[in-house]
Order: structure tokens, then sequence, then C-alpha cells
């Protein structure tokens, strides 16, 4: 097993077609807290095998690690690096104008709902100067919908001193595609909206594959 002082050891940086010897490397390196190192090299392996990629491994149930063999301390290791990755992205949102930096928007939204297996529905709700608020959940369901109801989302808008929104939402069948259901809660939101003299500035679909703004989609 290693120790922190090898953390400056593990490989933080390489070409885009070596990245997954380096994310097998980095998760080997943090199972190795806890697992011999040979053990913690074929485990990391296996999780990247079964589950595609190191963020979905990250993002995985707990239950699904243990049964691939992760033991119980190794799921606090990735749990810790996983909330400490998304909380890092959120951060990035707080420092001013979020729509001055849509990248690091898509960074945090892949983060922390790309490998979802549930919809989730949420609103970003910005202030008078772009800037974010809260970022809240308004609705969780099965694999392919979630229950969003417009009123409620103006009367939280309101309720926070909102002036602007962005939607978002996943869609874990991995395809960011807009539906035509969300095309029409969409423009409900979008009417609803300006009556009270609120903006809204994008709905961002998210899934494992990428992202789809509906600003850039020409459908907002």
């Amino acid at each position: 097993m290693r120790s922190l002082s090898d953390v400056r050891d593990v490989p933080c940086a390489c070409p885009r077609d070596r990245a997954p010897d380096a994310d097998r490397a980095l998760l080997a390196h943090l199972l190795g807290f806890v697992l011999p190192d040979a053990r913690a090299t074929r485990l990391a392996e296996t999780l990247i095998a079964e589950r595609g990629s190191y963020p979905r491994v990250l993002t995985s149930a707990p239950s699904l690690l243990i049964k691939l063999g992760v033991p119980p301390k190794g799921l606090d290791i990735l749990a810790t690096v996983a909330q400490s990755l998304e909380r890092a992205l959120f951060r990035e949102l707080t420092h001013g104008n979020v729509l001055a930096g849509w990248q690091a928007l898509y960074d945090y939204l892949h983060v922390s709902l790309g490998h979802s297996r549930r919809e989730h529905f949420r609103v970003l709700f910005l202030n008078s100067r772009n800037a974010l608020i809260t970022d809240e959940e308004m609705g969780v369901g099965t694999v392919n919908q979630a229950p969003v109801y417009v009123r409620e989302v103006i009367h939280r808008a309101l309720d926070v001193g909102a002036t602007a929104l962005i939607l978002i939402h996943n869609h874990p069948s991995g395809d960011p595609t807009p539906s035509r259901d969300d095309i029409q809660l969409t423009n409900h939101v979008r009417d609803a909206a300006r009556v009270l003299g609120l903006q809204l500035h994008d709905h961002v679909v998210v899934s494992e594959s990428g992202i789809k703004s509906f600003k850039t989609l020409g459908l907002l």
C-alpha cells in the first residue's frame, strides 16, 4: 500500500491517446491506499473496463463498486475524490458572471450529472449580474423522466430574488439531444418567466457523451 508522499509520482497530464492509461494509474494509486499495489492495479483495470471510464467509476453506486471488489475504505476514498472535484468545479461558478465561463459550467455539470443513472432537473438561479445565487434540484425521476412544475420554478426564482435562470437536466440514455417534451417544457418556462420579468438564458442537457445547449442549437 502507498503513502500520501507518493501522490506527486502519479501522472497528472498526458496526451489524449494515453489518457486511459493515466486514468488507470491514478485509480490504482487511490486504491493503493487500502490495497496492496498489485491488487490495486488489477482492480483499477477491472473497474475501468466494467464502467467504461474513470469518471464513471467515481460516480458509480457504492453497491456496484462493492460487487466489483472495492473495499469499504476504498469507497470512502473514491467518494471523497468525486465530491472534491465537484466542489472545486462548483466554486469556479461562484466567482462572477456565469455566462462568461460556459466551459466551467459544462465541466461542473458533466461531473455532477453526466454519469447519473436517474434523470435530474436542476435550475441555476442568477442575479442581475448573472452571478449564481443558488443551484437547486427541482425534480428527480426515473431513467427517462423527472417531474417538473413550471410554477414551482418561477415561484422559487421569486423567492431567492433571481432575475435570470438556466435550466439543466440530464439524459441517462447517453444522448443529450433535446426531446420534444424538453422543448415544450422550456417554452413554457420561458413564457412564464417573461411575464414576471425573468430571463431564461439557456436550457442545458447533460449526458455521459456530452452536453447540448438550447441556445447553441437555436431552440431558445
